[in-house]
């Protein structure tokens, strides 16, 4: 059964800006493995890798879900709260270059914005 999900504009933008930084910095990294190679170690391509593809899981989900399908809705809720949990993880115990921690905060924030949305979601 699909309904109209509260707040579905806002959840499409969220996971729509958290793709577009997981994104970037992949693209920030391929520039700076030829220009900074230390600037791009090999936790930081893994890293940018896994967040780039759980992004649009993420955007697929929550179109789906803002659109009403309540089943995207519960991905979404199970989805979210993992990879916000494997930001901190990653944040706490893996290094990774300065400019690279910033981008891992600022997809934290978008994180908790899209669970903070989903789970106030009706």
């Amino acid at each position: 059964m699909t309904r109209n999900i509260v707040g579905s504009s806002a959840i499409r933008k969220t996971a729509v800006a958290y793709l577009v930084v997981s994104v970037a910095a992949v693209v920030v990294l391929a520039v700076l493995s030829v220009s900074a190679p230390q600037q791009a170690p090999t936790t930081a391509w893994v890293r940018a890798v896994i967040v780039a593809v759980t992004s649009v899981l993420t955007v697929i989900f929550a179109h789906r879900a803002a659109a009403g399908h309540e089943r995207a809705l519960l991905r979404l809720r199970i989805l979210v709260p993992i990879i916000l949990v494997a930001v901190v993880l990653v944040l706490l115990f893996l290094p990774l270059p300065a400019w690279m921690v910033i981008e891992q905060l600022l997809c934290g924030v978008l994180l908790l914005g899209l669970a903070i949305l989903i789970f106030r979601a009706r």
